[in-house]
């Protein structure tokens, strides 16, 4: 019995190598006539060819009668001349000097988990063996698709800019990076709570070696991997840290900070998102079907794999990733012994780069820096984590949108939150439950002064086990005149403060600028 069942896997083996040969024998083929006929609609200006018709069912697609590869994944020969889905009509041809995409004729929209050919490499998300684990791998390349094991694409909300720069020819499809010499600057871990499904549900922690970890994967298996984590090394040079060299606040030791100006040595580790999808859903406590349907739906439908791939449990999304900036020994970060001082703070273009006073966040943000130094200057960690969560995650359309609202009415506090509310429809989305996975990652497991009045960082770290000592809140000769609306209505509604809470009515004696006092 034994060895007849050994003889079936044996043969079924066959078989499945036997149709990934031909599936990439029909791949090579239809490259080469796309190729032909690209030649062909170039010799003819585009007058000449015949429509294709999309395939339908799930793996075992026809079109016309006739089997295409991937089934529903695949698409004929497009149109030469194609038709516009509204009116029916021919879409006129390209000049001649335009640019076409080096694309093949036939166009993968989606996969199935028992399609022919679909042969994800093993993820096994959790595993403390980095090779049990297995590469996250998202990439399209012909090499590559069928090994997929993630849906999305590298470089968050820049994957758009990839696809352009292929689109108009900047850039090769099949380009493969050289990263000789890029490995990171400093190590890190391995901490236990990588290997925790539990704890990093939102970033990839073997993210920075994939080209060392999984180099023998990619040159087996003939896959293209890349990091999703980089680290490096630099100076930071900002004009308040100089005026805090000057007025004693901050003393150059020619370490951390480095001389009368206030510059600053800083390790820094950028990071995409890689989200594995049961995890995310966990901690925002729905079931991993709602998610994966809202993230498909609420996307344009971007990414129909969401949906029908439900074996593929990692997803790449478009979003801005975030920022670490470690001062001092980056191994301080990690230790129990030492003293580690955090800000974590969610971007504001508006003041963290150009300045604006409507708000609180480059006041805070230099500040935490001062702060981070400090700590690491007495022999601790100082690390501040920048989030590219603009508006709140709203958006910084949306952010001007809610100024507008509130400089043509009278900008009272106490009508802060109702203004984002009325145009947002809600009046935070920055979502600071997959937060805590940075920290978890870069081994912290307390802080002993958190550079933070947000009630909701706070129950997100503490709720993911970590202790916070002490609450350090913006000093009141930080705050610009115009931001008393914004932070006295967060104190209002729940931000630490060790002075005085606002009630209803004091909030609304609370006043911004309106436009005429800005025009005069």
């Amino acid at each position: 019995m034994t060895t007849g069942m050994e003889e079936i896997r044996d043969a079924l083996k066959v078989i499945s190598q036997s149709q990934t040969q031909l599936l990439t024998a029909i791949d090579s083929v239809s490259r080469r006539v796309s190729d032909l006929e690209t030649h062909r609609a170039s010799d003819t200006n585009g007058h000449h060819g015949h429509h294709g018709h999309h395939g339908h069912g799930h793996g075992h697609g026809q079109a016309n009668g006739t089997s295409t590869p991937l089934g529903a994944g695949y698409t004929k020969t497009p149109p030469l001349l194609p038709v516009d889905a509204g009116t029916q009509s021919p879409v006129p041809p390209a000049s001649p000097e335009s640019k076409s995409g080096a694309f093949t004729s036939r166009i993968i929209l989606t996969t199935y988990p028992k399609q022919i050919g679909i042969n994800p490499l093993p993820m096994d998300w959790g595993a403390e063996d980095p090779l049990k684990r297995g590469p996250v791998t998202v990439s399209r390349a012909p090499s590559t698709i069928r090994r997929r094991n993630a849906i999305g694409a590298h470089g968050g909300s820049y994957s758009i800019y990839y696809a352009l720069a292929v689109a108009s020819k900047e850039l090769d499809a099949d380009h493969k990076p050289d990263f000789t010499n890029t490995e990171p600057a400093v190590n890190i871990g391995p901490f236990p709570q990588w290997a925790d499904k539990k704890k990093i549900v939102a970033m990839d922690p073997w993210g920075h070696l994939v080209p060392s970890l999984y180099k023998q994967v990619m040159e087996k298996e003939n896959v293209d991997l890349r990091p999703t984590i980089a680290i490096t090394r630099a100076h930071m040079k900002l004009p308040e840290l100089e005026e805090s060299v000057r007025s004693g606040r901050l003393v150059p030791d020619g370490k951390v900070c480095l001389n009368e100006f206030g510059e600053l040595a800083v390790t820094k580790f950028a990071v995409e998102p890689v989200w594995y999808l049961p995890g995310v859903a966990e901690r925002f406590g729905i079931d991993e079907g709602t998610l994966r349907r809202s993230l498909f739906e609420h996307t344009g439908g971007m990414y129909p794999e969401l949906i029908t791939r439900g074996d593929i449990k990692v997803f790449m999304p478009p979003i801005g990733g975030l920022t670490v900036y470690c001062f001092g020994d980056p191994a301080k970060m990690s230790d129990p012994s030492s003293k580690l001082a955090l800000r974590i703070h969610d971007e504001c273009n508006g003041s963290d780069v150009f300045g604006s006073d409507i708000c609180t966040c480059r006041p805070y943000l230099i500040y935490g820096i001062e702060e981070a130094v400090k700590e690491a200057q007495n022999g601790g960690s100082g690390v501040v984590i920048y989030f590219r969560k603009e508006g709140r995650a709203l958006g910084e359309v949306t952010k001007y949108l809610v100024y507008n609202a509130r400089k043509r009415g009278e900008d009272r506090a106490s009508e802060y939150f109702k203004r984002t509310e009325d145009v947002a429809g809600v009046k935070d989305m920055r979502f600071q439950a997959l937060m805590p996975d940075i920290l978890h990652w870069l081994g912290i497991t307390k802080i002993d002064r958190m550079l933070s009045m947000s009630n909701m960082k706070h129950d997100a770290i503490v709720g993911q086990g970590i202790p916070i000592h002490e609450r350090v809140e913006l000093p009141e000769s930080w705050i610009p005149a115009d931001s008393r609306v914004e932070i006295d209505a967060k104190i209002t509604a729940g931000y630490f403060t060790t002075g005085h809470r606002m009630t209803a009515e004091e909030l609304k004696a609370v006043q911004g600028r309106i436009w005429e006092d800005i025009d005069h």
